[in-house]
């Protein structure tokens, strides 16, 4: 490997490693997420052009930050900004090396960061890629290729995010107060969705995507050393740390899913399981009413908890779900219940509340209720019922995996009901 070679795969470190507290910190002083993230780059491209001959510098975060300083000066010249403002911006920018910012700044600017690329005058669409642009460090190409969406169509998210927020004037700040909680949900919302497309991809060859679970989990951690004190970001958190214990055990040798019934608990990563007890705990020990995530996350723990598929504690799982759709009501925590209950008083109790489901709107394209219903009656016996409701559920996934999961069950179940394979 050149030297070379070496130098630019340090840069893409350094850069993953520094980039958010880079446009953090510029954000807070430029008041314009845009133009904190395009002085962040102009100091990327320097070092891309200075440190291979010059070596990766001693602290190469300072020097990035110094690097896009002057440049946010040199703007201020041309635009003719106020000399005061010129003064406060390059203080201390004489010598050449940045003396280390406070961890409290860091910590403050990061959450600002945070709360402005998940702003809710933004689409989710464009929080996800302006998190994963502005906080995760991916590029426009990693966030496309881990979505499955064309390159233009995420620049094209990222800039109209930018404007948006400089258009409706989003203050770089912390909110407080009221507008406290309102604006978590929609940073907590970002990271979730972030690691269920990882977790289930929507569409796609592949049945997960590891590296947007990890970038979320990240995310869920560095959120949780922000604030401390709220009790879903401790919820998010166990959820995560937990749900993604099972990833090794998901797939099968060539890729192919694994429920989890039949997962191999033994290759449940046995630190993430303790991580995320532990995170709940801290949850839990915040508040007397658990919000949704840590709901989800004391759903989870329960089957963290079980040596064996056997040993699950169906009862309170199905319990939890309640508690869970009074906070958050869905037809799809309703779902959830329903596979609870049918695991906890059998298939029949459990198929009862699936079918007051079938009108909801908000299913009629979620192919996890025939799927669902699929199962049940499989076990109830009724295969020939069950081969259509597979059927079904293929039909309606984008993600190949599954489809190909769901055929291989209708295929089933057409055998034990005497029936030809389906579309055969």
């Amino acid at each position: 490997m050149t030297a070379a070679v070496e130098t630019h795969r340090a840069i893409e470190a350094v850069w993953r490693i520094e980039s958010a507290r880079l446009i953090a910190g510029l954000a807070r002083m430029m008041r314009d997420v845009g133009a904190a993230e395009e002085l962040a780059q102009d100091a990327l491209v320097a070092a891309l052009e200075q440190w291979p001959e010059s070596g990766v510098p001693d602290n190469p975060g300072a020097w990035l930050m110094a690097v896009a300083k002057r440049r946010a000066i040199d703007q201020f010249r041309r635009q003719e900004r106020l000399e005061r403002k010129v003064e406060e911006i390059g203080r201390d920018l004489e010598t050449q090396v940045e003396p280390e910012p406070e961890l409290d700044d860091i910590g403050d600017d990061l959450l600002r960061l945070v709360f402005t690329s998940c702003h809710p005058v933004l689409s989710t669409e464009a929080r996800v890629a302006l998190t994963l642009r502005l906080l995760g460090g991916l590029t426009t190409d990693e966030i496309a290729r881990a979505f499955l969406v064309p390159e233009p169509t995420v620049a094209q998210r990222i800039v109209r995010a930018k404007k948006t927020l400089a258009k409706k004037k989003v203050p770089f700040e912390v909110p407080q107060g009221a507008e406290l909680s309102e604006r978590l949900a929609s940073v907590l919302e970002v990271v979730y969705l972030i690691f269920n497309e990882g977790y289930s991809a929507t569409a796609g060859d592949d049945w997960m995507r590891p590296e947007l679970c990890a970038e979320a989990l990240r995310l869920s951690r560095v959120l949780a050393q922000l604030a401390p004190k709220e009790p879903e970001v401790h919820g998010l958190v166990a959820l995560l740390e937990i749900q993604a214990s099972r990833a090794r055990a998901r797939t099968g040798p060539d890729g192919e899913p694994i429920l989890l019934l039949d997962q191999d608990r033994g290759r449940w990563d046995r630190l993430l399981i303790r991580r995320g007890l532990a995170a709940l705990e801290r949850a839990e020990a915040l508040t007397d009413s658990l919000g949704p995530y840590a709901l989800q996350a004391a759903i989870v723990a329960c089957h963290a908890r079980a040596r064996t598929a056997q040993e699950t504690d169906w009862s309170r799982i199905a319990t939890l779900y309640g508690e869970l759709n009074e906070v958050n009501p869905s037809p799809i925590v309703e779902l959830n219940r329903a596979v609870a209950v049918s695991m906890a008083d059998g298939p029949a109790a459990g198929l009862a509340l699936v079918d007051r489901l079938a009108g909801e709107p908000a299913l009629a394209k979620y192919h996890l209720l025939p799927s669902v219903r699929g199962d049940l009656l499989a076990k109830l016996g009724r295969h020939a019922e069950a081969c259509e409701e597979f059927t079904s559920a293929a039909g309606l996934t984008r993600n190949e995996r599954e489809r190909t999961l769901l055929l291989e069950r209708a295929e089933r179940a057409a055998e034990k009901a005497g029936l030809s394979a389906p579309g055969g």
